[in-house]
């Protein structure tokens, strides 16, 4: 669980990033899930849309992103949901909270 000021953090570097994939009416299928956590392995911190014809709410969608993605999902903007998973990638510039 992320505390108010790292939550705060992660949405000012956030607010530079551009969205790396969509969610549409298809929902959240397996590839879809993949690919959003290899780049959370490589980022850290990625931002989905959400279209306008996805079922349901923007902000379920989210969270339910990010529970099947293990991740936190930081904020829910609109149709932007910005989501965040400490990598195991030794490689990678981890964020520090």
């Amino acid at each position: 669980m992320l505390t108010s000021k790292q939550r705060s953090k992660l949405k000012s570097l956030a607010a530079n990033l551009s969205p790396i994939g969509q969610v549409g009416k298809e929902g959240i299928g397996p590839n879809m899930l993949s690919g959003f956590s290899d780049c959370l392995e490589k980022r850290e911190l990625i931002k989905v849309n959400i279209l306008e014809n996805a079922d349901g709410d923007p902000k379920e969608i989210g969270r339910e992103l990010a529970e099947k993605l293990s991740a936190e999902c930081v904020i829910v903007i609109g149709r932007k949901a910005v989501l965040y998973r400490n990598s195991s990638r030794d490689d990678v510039e981890h964020i520090v909270l």
